[in-house]
């Protein structure tokens, strides 16, 4: 009992992965993909694999491969983390109503209309 504590324990949390996730950024939009509202969920299991439930603006996006790669390095540097599972679903699809007030900031900074 006590062993299973300690590995929960030093497992990271949800809000860790998505602070972690904070430095992965889509190439064509200057906001990191938390705040763009592209991460949809974060489940970080028993066994130290995290899944990255995530979107992209737009489907067939060409940089869905580096995003991918980037979240997954992202990810696995916290401590505790044995794999990384990124998956891309469409539905729903993502808005920019889905962004966080930070990541509007940002955009507006940039000259963007949001």
């Amino acid at each position: 009992m006590d062993e299973v504590r300690q590995e929960a324990a030093s497992l990271p949390t949800k809000e860790q992965v998505l602070e972690a996730l904070k430095v992965v950024y889509d190439p064509e939009i200057p906001v990191n993909v938390v705040d763009l509202g592209l991460v949809y969920d974060v489940e970080v299991h028993e066994n130290g694999v995290v899944d990255v439930t995530m979107t992209l603006t737009a489907i067939g996006c060409p940089a869905q491969d580096m995003v991918k790669a980037d979240a997954e390095m992202a990810v696995m540097r916290l401590p505790g983390v044995q794999g990384v599972n990124v998956e891309f679903v469409w539905t729903p699809p993502w808005t920019p109503e889905k962004m966080t007030e930070e990541g509007k900031r940002m955009l507006r900074m940039f000259g963007f209309n949001v």
